[in-house]
């Protein structure tokens, strides 16, 4: 169970995607972001090590999902996907990663995904996000996942010894529900700067193809 502290960080989570989303090939937006928090939830480590947060930001009237892990220490081999690190008032100095390439949260993914895990509020201990909605229909757990690879607009993972991606959605479209022949899928909702609170499709484990449905 993640402890959710009422602290401080410096810098903050915002300002640290300020710098970082502009160098992403999925971010269409201006080179000086004007990062805002719309939304998110929380996954569990299961050995207590590892935060888990899959947070939704919005840049003017766009939204992105950015999957981040902190950890108390750097993750070896991954230097090219820090984020940046952060003086966390309780915990210290925190290492901020793109989850894509964090093996703790893909795991928990494709626990959700599967059922074997429960999606957390973002913002307080203990407490399930019943906004969060996920399915499975595959006839077997999904057996780990393949290097991330970045598009213009998902991030994907070969899912291994199968003809699946897992998709993740991270420009976000109000909306947006899953393709009739995915076999997994997570949506939620998050709050557009409109005033609404659209849900959308977050990630989604389909067949792979060349050209994906309209």
């Amino acid at each position: 169970m993640a402890l959710i502290h009422r602290t401080t960080l410096k810098p903050t989570k915002v300002e640290l995607l300020s710098a970082w989303l502009p160098t992403r090939p999925w971010y269409h937006g201006p080179a000086v972001p004007e990062v805002a928090k719309a939304g998110g939830f929380r996954l569990d480590d299961p050995e207590g090590e590892v935060g888990i947060e899959f947070m939704v930001v919005t840049d003017g009237s766009a939204a992105y999902l950015v999957p981040l892990t902190y950890r108390g220490a750097p993750l070896e081999g991954a230097e090219h996907a820090l984020v940046g690190t952060t003086e966390h008032g309780v915990l210290g100095t925190r290492w901020a990663y793109d989850g894509c390439h964090d093996p703790v949260l893909t795991a928990e993914l494709l626990a959700l995904i599967e059922g074997r895990a429960e999606a957390q509020a973002q913002s307080l201990t203990d407490t399930p996000d019943r906004e969060v909605a996920r399915g499975y229909t595959g006839d077997g757990p999904l057996s780990g996942l393949g290097a991330p690879v970045d598009t213009d607009e998902s991030t994907e993972f070969a899912v291994p010894d199968t003809d699946l991606v897992l998709r993740l959605h991270r420009v976000l479209v109000p909306g947006s529900t899953p393709p009739a022949d995915a076999l997994g899928h997570v949506t939620g909702a998050w709050d557009h700067p409109e005033g609404t609170r659209p849900r959308t499709v977050f990630a989604t484990v389909e067949p792979r193809r060349t050209h994906r449905p309209t």
